[in-house]
């Protein structure tokens, strides 16, 4: 099969969006299609790739780590596209890539799937500050339900977030398909190199967080956690791994929490091997935010063996299962501390998190989701071509 996929995100961009994206083409490639990805310019070199195309984009001005591409370098690689004869376009973003993916699939007569990674009702309000947050809860759940009507598709990865566009009112077809994971990504780890490399005392409890610096991310609520264990446990540290828009405030927050010691901030780390030992360098790994679509680094973690304690609302909660690899807790500070100091003071317990969590992530491998998008695929291309056929084309 020929898919053609088109992202208003991906690497150098590090996210969720474009870490499912990347599983899913290898993925897809690994069993014999052919995929080719359409994504911004970045104004980084790639290697020469005619399956890789990056489109001269714009910085955004809400999210400069972001770039808009623009539309008439898009539409203007149709003669291209017509000769290598696709049988499917999947758009997995909602801004230009979302237009101009209807734009392509127009002229070259091809049904479309989407993706829906991002849980905009809750998204928008941390943005766009200067609207009525029911105002942005409205105007989301209109523009979701108006592009998800216009695709043959929706591909979402949790059932929460399925129920929730169905009471949007979208009315095509919708299906479950979480971003598998690369076990093999995940088999190697030196939490004590990593400890080292930033000057760690290796006795000193950790706790990880990695992910976006991001407002929805819920991070302040982690550093109110960590004040209440800071006051049992005045050595505690915890490393956040990313970066984003909310990286200052974040920073600045942390040293008007009296945390400043007690936070170390580290940036994004090379995934396969820098990231890797950071996951392992902590203790536990804890997270809280309220509007993962999936939540990936959770699984992440348990791969390495890093016990989780997290809060399980929104896609978090198709991901955890109480005792498999994680603790779940309200969003709560101190029943949050509460737990985390007790784990930090049993490491049986958070061994038996560990190996359980390794054994739970053998489920959710990244070769069998690719087979289940691939069987989407197939269905949307044999629905088009019936209504073709009924409608005399």
């Amino acid at each position: 099969m020929r898919i053609l996929m088109i992202s208003d995100v991906f690497f150098p961009r590090v996210n969720g969006v474009s870490t499912s994206i990347q599983t899913f083409r290898r993925e897809l490639i690994n069993q014999g299609h052919e995929v080719t990805l359409i994504v911004p310019d970045y104004g980084h070199d790639d290697e020469e790739n005619s399956h890789l195309i990056r489109i001269p984009a714009h910085t955004v001005l809400i999210d400069p780590e972001d770039r808009m591409m623009k539309m008439r370098h898009i539409t203007a690689l149709v003669d291209d596209l017509q000769d290598r004869e696709f049988d499917i376009i999947h758009i997995h973003t909602p801004f230009i890539a979302h237009y101009a993916g209807l734009k392509l699939a127009n002229a070259l007569g091809l049904p479309v799937v989407e993706t829906y990674h991002t849980y905009f009702e809750e998204y928008l309000s941390n943005y766009i500050r200067w609207l009525p947050q029911q105002w942005l809860r409205l105007l989301a759940r209109g523009f979701s339900r108006r592009q998800c009507n216009l695709v043959d598709a929706v591909v979402v990865p949790s059932g929460p977030m399925l129920d929730i566009l169905r009471g949007y009112g979208i009315q095509s077809p919708m299906h479950i398909v979480p971003t598998g994971l690369d076990i093999s990504e995940f088999r190697d780890s030196d939490g004590h190199y990593f400890r080292k490399q930033y000057g760690i005392d290796q006795d000193r409890p950790v706790m990880v967080y990695i992910g976006r610096l991001a407002y929805e991310k819920n991070v302040l609520f982690l550093f109110d956690v960590l004040k209440l264990i800071k006051q049992n446990r005045p050595n505690i540290l915890l490393i956040l791994a990313g970066e984003g828009p909310a990286t200052t405030q974040l920073m600045a927050a942390s040293e008007a929490k009296g945390l400043k010691e007690n936070t170390l901030f580290v940036g994004y780390q090379q995934r396969g091997s820098a990231l890797n030992d950071c996951y392992a360098a902590g203790d536990i790994f804890i997270f809280a935010s309220r509007t993962e679509t999936q939540g990936l680094v959770l699984l992440e973690a348990m791969a390495l063996g890093v016990p989780v304690l997290s809060t399980a609302v929104m896609g978090t909660r198709d991901v955890l299962i109480e005792g498999c690899g994680c603790m779940i807790v309200e969003e709560n500070a101190e029943n949050f501390s509460s737990v985390a100091m007790w784990l930090l003071d049993n490491p049986g317990v958070r061994c038996l998190l560990g190996e359980s969590g390794r054994q739970y992530v053998s489920e959710w491998s990244a070769p069998v989701m690719a087979t289940r998008l691939h069987g989407i695929y197939q269905r949307a291309i044999t629905q088009k071509r019936i209504a073709s056929a009924e409608a005399g084309f």
